[in-house]
């Protein structure tokens, strides 16, 4: 009886529930974030950044037509050909914030980088002239300032890009295609993304659209907090964008507002990642540290005792468990700096001390030193520690940048490219190139040994 009054009690009530509307039944709420806020802040410490550059190029006239039917066989043939060197101005855009009241600004290097002129636009739409300040292009930072005349800016807040985890919800703010104060949201998609855009590569990826004109503005997170610089995208891709972690910034600031540059702490060494099968070789059990391949004649590290075969455990009391970690510590680390670093050889732990020498100049842009006149757009430094483990590739020097409708463009060199003859003679490292290049007068053709991906092929180009 107990039972059968039990089943008709608990059968009405399913019938009751079942009868009562559909907006009756409370549902869990679901919200995304409210960036409204966060978006009003950026609004004031966001800036649109305008640059003029003056560019000189050489036009011909028939010039165009002979290299049509001639190929690259022109350079040789015509050597003398008349040319009339013209100016223009090429204008860009981009973004940035503001980080100091004194009308101090966080952008990306390569949107003012050769500018002859800087105007920045504030919020309001008050325009002002900047200076560059300082810029590193090895990070692709750049510190520009203007003078706010008497008025209080709002300052952008930094946070902790080392805290930032994947997922996590951010903003990316701007002036992507000339459209000023663009906001758009995504996540973290990823953290220390390498995309061979220099020796400190260490990009969070987003899916918040980042567009040209975007680069400089901020990413910033749901406290209000820039934890990275907007950057760079993936052009045939869609929702792929990297931002420098802030952090990056943040080391390298004081250097850039008090001596306009960044001075690098140097060690003198080649080393490569260790894969499991080399990690087992040298009795380790895990893939931690890195293999010294190579130890530069009279640098700290030759001086410290450190040899070809060493494993680096441990820089300055920092744990070394991937490649990418120890050009960064050692590079942050003020030169002159006695510090320990652990090693491993023939199985046994050695402490050793190394006093931290000043990182050498890794950058040449001909035409602007090494007694060079005449420019031909061409940016080279030593090969980076990756290239030379992805490639066995140990001579020559690595092409970091190339102008637009300079004659290096023109001759069909690209970014990543390994110099590794110039006129035949062959090109060890950074210093054989100057070398070499200090010889070759104006109007002289230059052929130059590149090596790209798996092939190897010659170009020529004409000095001006």
């Amino acid at each position: 009886m107990k039972k059968g009054l039990a089943r008709l009690l608990v059968a009405l009530c399913l019938i009751c529930v079942c009868a009562l509307p559909a907006y009756s039944i409370p549902a869990i709420p679901f919200t995304l974030p409210d960036f409204t806020r966060i978006a009003k802040e950026a609004n004031e410490y966001v800036v649109n950044i305008y640059t003029t550059q003056v560019i000189e190029r050489r036009f011909t006239g028939p010039e165009d037509m002979f290299r049509f039917f001639f190929g690259e066989r022109f350079n040789h043939l015509f050597p003398n050909f008349p040319s009339i060197p013209r100016k223009f101005k090429r204008r860009s855009l981009g973004s940035g914030f503001v980080i100091d009241p004194k009308g101090y600004i966080l952008t990306n290097y390569h949107v003012v980088k050769g500018a002859t002129e800087i105007k920045v636009r504030l919020h309001d739409g008050s325009t002002y002239r900047a200076k560059l300040v300082g810029a590193d292009p090895k990070t692709d930072i750049a510190l520009i300032k203007i003078n706010p005349k008497g008025r209080v800016l709002k300052c952008a807040k930094l946070g902790d890009s080392d805290r930032v985890k994947i997922g996590e919800w951010v903003l990316a703010v701007g002036n992507p295609f000339g459209l000023s104060y663009t906001v758009t949201a995504g996540i973290i998609s990823a953290k220390g993304r390498v995309i061979g855009e220099g020796p400190y590569d260490n990009f969070l990826q987003t899916d918040a659209s980042i567009n040209p004109g975007n680069s400089g503005g901020p990413l910033i997170n749901l406290r209000g907090e820039v934890i990275g610089i907007n950057t760079a995208i993936v052009a045939h891709a869609q929702g792929i964008g990297f931002a420098i972690p802030i952090n990056m910034a943040k080391e390298i600031l004081p250097q850039l507002k008090s001596k306009g540059k960044v001075i690098r702490g140097w060690l003198g060494v080649y080393v490569q990642g260790l894969t499991p099968e080399l990690a087992k070789s040298f009795g380790l059990k895990k893939t931690e540290g890195v293999v010294v391949t190579q130890v530069i004649k009279d640098s700290p590290a030759e001086k410290a005792g450190i040899k070809e075969g060493d494993i680096i455990l441990e820089f300055n009391g920092k744990r070394i468990k991937e490649i990418r970690q120890l050009p960064h510590t050692v590079a942050m680390t003020a030169p002159g700096t006695v510090v320990p670093v652990r090693i491993l050889r023939n199985g046994k732990e050695i402490n050793l001390r190394v006093k931290v020498g000043t990182m050498p100049e890794e950058e040449v842009s001909l035409g602007e030193s090494g007694g060079i006149k005449a420019r031909i757009g061409l940016k080279v430094a030593p090969l980076p520690p990756d290239v030379i483990q992805q490639t066995g590739i140990k001579g020559g020097v690595y092409v970091v940048e190339v102008d637009p409708g300079s004659p290096a463009d023109e001759a069909g060199i690209h970014h990543g490219d390994i110099i590794l003859r110039v006129n035949r003679r062959r090109i060890r490292n950074l210093g054989d190139f100057n070398k070499v290049m200090a010889g070759i007068r104006p109007g002289e053709v230059v052929a130059f040994l590149i090596r790209r991906g798996d092939t190897s092929f010659y170009v020529a180009l004409q000095i001006k």
